[in-house]
C-alpha cells in the first residue's frame, strides 16, 4: 500500500465519524470518565494516598524509544506538524522531497514507515545489559498514529506501516528481559497541535489550495476543526478531551504498563486528567492487591500524587518526592543533522540525577527501520561496561544528606535546563544504600587522589572506605578539611571513581 486516498469505503467511515463527531456537540467536560473501582477517586486528596512504588525508586535509569512515522523522512522531531507551516524547513524538505502536501501529506508518510529491521528482542538485550532497569515504548505521537492495536483509531501500526503491534512486541521483550514497561501518551496535545493541516499556502502558485488535512475523509487522523480560539497545548472542546479519555483507556486495559507518561501537565485540568490517574491507579491496585505498583508521569509538580518529569530538565537540589527527567541521545526523532551526545554525558546526567532522587528516562534514537546507528551501538556497550563496574552506587540507593560537591554553577531547576557543561572528577555527588555512603566522583582524579571535602573529620568517624568495581585496597586519610583517598594506577572508570564509605552517623561536615 503506498498511498491511502479517498474511495468510498473511507468516505462512509468518515459520514460514520461525522454522524457520531454531531450527535457528540453537546458533550459536556467530564460527563462519561468511567474509572474503575479502587481506593482512588479524581480529586487532587485522593490522589495523595499514592505511594510512588519501590521498583521505580530502585530502577533509576530506563531507556525510551521515542519512535514512529516521524522517523521516515530523518528531518527530527515534529515533522508531521512542519510540513503544513509554508516556508519552514521541514515544508521546504518535505515539497523537493515528497510533493505539495495538499497531495502528498503526512497521510502519505504513515505507510513509508516499515520498521523492516526492528527486532525488540535483540534490542531489549541491549538495553538491559546498558543497565536499563525499565523500558518505555511511544504509544502515539501528537501525530495521531497509534502504536497499539486498536479497535478505536485504525491509524494505527497493525493495520498500516509494520503492520505490527509496536507497543504489544515492545512488552513482551521488556519482560523476557525482566525490564518493567511503559509507554508515553504524546495524544492530549494533538488536536490542535495537528490544526494546520486543516490550511493551505497564503502565497504561491498553490496559494488558497487545501492541505490534505482539510479533506473530510481523514478527518480521522488530522482532527475535526478546532473552534475559534482553541490553540492551546490542551483542547478545551469536550469532544477531544472525551475521545482521548477513550483512547487512552483502551491503552491501560489492553497492556496494563507499569508505567504511563503523558507529554504535558495532567491533561485538560483535573476533572479528566484526575479520572485517568485514578483508573490507572486503581487498575494496578486491584492487580496488586490494593497497593498501585503503577508509575504515571507528567510536567507538573506532583506533590506526591504522581512523578513528576523534567523534559530535557534537571533538579538543582534533592526533592522529597521521586522525579525523572526525560531527554535524548539527539533530536527525538532521527535526525540526519544531529550529532549523538557522548556517553559521559549519560553517565553523568544519571549520577547526578539519582543523587537528588531522580530517575532518568534516555531516548535512544532509532532509525527509520527499527535499527541503530553503530556509535548509538558503541554507547550501549560502553553503558553496559560502565553499570557493570558502577551499578552497585547507582540502583537501589537513595539521596544522602546533601547531593554532592560542585565546580559547576549551581543550575535552574525545570524542564529545558539541561546544558552540556562537563563535569570532572571535582564535581562528587552522593548516595546510600544498606548502611553505606557512596562517593561518586564525575571522572577519574588524573592526580591519583579522590579529595572528599564533606568528608572531613567533623563529619563523623569513617571505619573503611572501599573502591567500588575493584578488589584493590585503597588507603585513605580524614583530615579536617577532606577525606583523601589514594586511588590505584589502573581507574576502574574513566568515566566516574565511586568509594563505598561506611561509618557511624555520617553527616556533611560543615
Amino acid at each position: 500500500m503506498n498511498h491511502l486516498t479517498p474511495n468510498l469505503s473511507l468516505t462512509l467511515l468518515f459520514l460514520l465519524g461525522a454522524c457520531s463527531i454531531l450527535l457528540a456537540d453537546d458533550v459536556k467536560p467530564g460527563e462519561n470518565l468511567p474509572i474503575g473501582p479502587g481506593p482512588f477517586k479524581p480529586t487532587m486528596d485522593s490522589l495523595k494516598q499514592y505511594q510512588c512504588p519501590q521498583w521505580f525508586r530502585d530502577a533509576k535509569f530506563g531507556i525510551w524509544a521515542h519512535w514512529g512515522p516521524q522517523a521516515v523522512p530523518m528531518e527530527g522531531d515534529w515533522y508531521a506538524r512542519k510540513i503544513y507551516e509554508q516556508g519552514s524547513d521541514d515544508y521546504n524538505y518535505h515539497l523537493a522531497h515528497y510533493g505539495h502536501p495538499s497531495k502528498f501529506g503526512y497521510k502519505d508518510i504513515i505507510p513509508l514507515w516499515k520498521a523492516e529491521k526492528w527486532d525488540p528482542d535483540r534490542l531489549m538485550s541491549l538495553y538491559k545489559k546498558a543497565g536499563a532497569q525499565y523500558f518505555v515504548s511511544m504509544g502515539s505521537h501528537h501525530d495521531n498514529f497509534f502504536l497499539w492495536n486498536s479497535k478505536l483509531n485504525r491509524w494505527n501500526a497493525v493495520n498500516m506501516g509494520p503492520h505490527r503491534d509496536v507497543v504489544g512486541d515492545w512488552q513482551k521483550a521488556a519482560k523476557k528481559y525482566g525490564l518493567y514497561f511503559g509507554v508515553s501518551e504524546h495524544l492530549g496535545a494533538s488536536f490542535t497541535w495537528f490544526q494546520d493541516s486543516h490550511g493551505s499556502d497564503k502565497t504561491g502558485p498553490l496559494a488558497g489550495v487545501p492541505y490534505d488535512g482539510a479533506n473530510p475523509a481523514f478527518a480521522d487522523l488530522y482532527h475535526f476543526p478546532a473552534k475559534p480560539g482553541d490553540t492551546g497545548w490542551y483542547s478545551n472542546d469536550p469532544r477531544w478531551q472525551q475521545q482521548w479519555f477513550q483512547e487512552i483507556r483502551e491503552l491501560v486495559d489492553n497492556y496494563h504498563p507499569d508505567l504511563l507518561y503523558s507529554d504535558g501537565p495532567v491533561p485538560f485540568g483535573n476533572e479528566v486528567g484526575l479520572s485517568m490517574i485514578a483508573h490507572l491507579y486503581n487498575s494496578s491496585a486491584a492487580a496488586n492487591g490494593g497497593v498501585a505498583q503503577v508509575v504515571y508521569n507528567c510536567k507538573q509538580p506532583s506533590g506526591g500524587r504522581w512523578v513528576q518529569d523534567l523534559e530535557r530538565g534537571v533538579m538543582n537540589r534533592i526533592d522529597r518526592y521521586p522525579w525523572q527527567t526525560d531527554t535524548s541521545i539527539g533530536d527525538w526523532f532521527y535526525n540526519r543533522h544531529w550529532k549523538f551526545r557522548p556517553v559521559n554525558w549519560t553517565i553523568h546526567t544519571l549520577v547526578d540525577n539519582v543523587s537528588k532522587n531522580g530517575n532518568l528516562l534516555l531516548n535512544v534514537v532509532l532509525r527509520p527501520d527499527g535499527s541503530l546507528d553503530p556509535e548509538v551501538e558503541q554507547m550501549l556497550a560502553d553503558l553496559a561496561d560502565w553499570s557493570a563496574t558502577q551499578g552497585e552506587a547507582i540502583y537501589g540507593t537513595r539521596p544522602w544528606l546533601v547531593y554532592g560537591e560542585d565546580t559547576i554553577k549551581s543550575k535552574k531547576s525545570g524542564s529545558f535546563s539541561e546544558s552540556d557543561d562537563h563535569y570532572t572528577a571535582n564535581d562528587i555527588r552522593f548516595t546510600m544504600k544498606n548502611g553505606n555512603l557512596y562517593a561518586i566522583a564525575m571522572g577519574w582524579p588524573t592526580d591519583g587522589k579522590m579529595t572528599v571535602r564533606n568528608l572531613a573529620a567533623s563529619a563523623g568517624k569513617i571505619a573503611e572506605v572501599a573502591l567500588v568495581g575493584s578488589a584493590v585496597s585503597v588507603k585513605w586519610e580524614q583530615t579536617d578539611s577532606a577525606l583523601v583517598v589514594t586511588l590505584p594506577e589502573q581507574a576502574v572508570s574513566k568515566y566516574t571513581c565511586a568509594l563505598r564509605i561506611t561509618g557511624a552517623d555520617l553527616k556533611p561536615a560543615p
